[in-house]
């Protein structure tokens, strides 16, 4: 059974190479140690067994060989990458952009989007631009910020609290875990029975 390989995958069969007369540590397929031997005696009790033999540890200082069966080691640590893979939670960062001079009415839709973006998980990064004149009234734009964290504090917190950087005013609300949950326990909550 011999298996070509890519370059995430160890050195399996006759792509290991050492001088002639190297001693390599090996160890069974049942995790039993089968004592020091030269790759091509190891490579033959593989055969012998119907396996690979897979170097695993080649910087030790006696090389480390395993006789297993290659093919289903591959399949099972794929299995298992894509299996955290399906577990890792990705947060997206959505951005809203606000001014100075911005009419109520458009401050609360953008509250409003910050909000559902917040209850669905994703962090909102709120950038408020100073134009000409502006930057003398910096305090404006700070009072802008604050009342946009105070409209979205039960479900989200500041992860990093407003900055200046050129024209631009910046902070970042994550969601709320407590809301996150919540969001996932009303879901799968079953509908409440209804009494006759």
């Amino acid at each position: 059974m011999h298996i070509k390989s890519n370059t995430k995958d160890l050195l399996i069969n006759e792509q290991i190479k050492f001088p002639p007369n190297t001693l390599v540590r090996v160890i069974g397929p049942e995790n039993e140690q089968l004592g020091m031997l030269t790759v091509p005696a190891a490579q033959k009790e593989a055969d012998e067994k119907g396996y690979d033999l897979v170097l695993i540890a080649q910087n030790a200082e006696a090389p480390v060989c395993r006789i297993m069966d290659y093919g289903k080691f591959r399949f099972e640590r794929d299995k298992r990458e894509k299996e955290a893979k399906k577990k890792q939670q990705i947060v997206e960062v959505k951005e809203i952009q606000l001014s100075c001079l911005i009419d109520t009415n458009d401050f609360n839709t953008k509250v409003n989007h910050a909000r559902r973006f917040l209850t669905s998980g994703d962090k909102v990064k709120v950038i408020l631009k100073f134009r000409g004149r502006q930057m003398s009234h910096q305090d404006i734009g700070k009072e802008i910020l604050q009342r946009f964290m105070d409209a979205c504090a039960d479900v989200g917190t500041v992860d990093k609290p407003p900055v200046l950087e050129n024209r631009f005013m910046t902070v970042i609300i994550a969601p709320q875990k407590a809301s996150a949950q919540k969001k996932q326990e009303k879901k799968e909550a079953p509908a409440p029975a209804e009494n006759n």
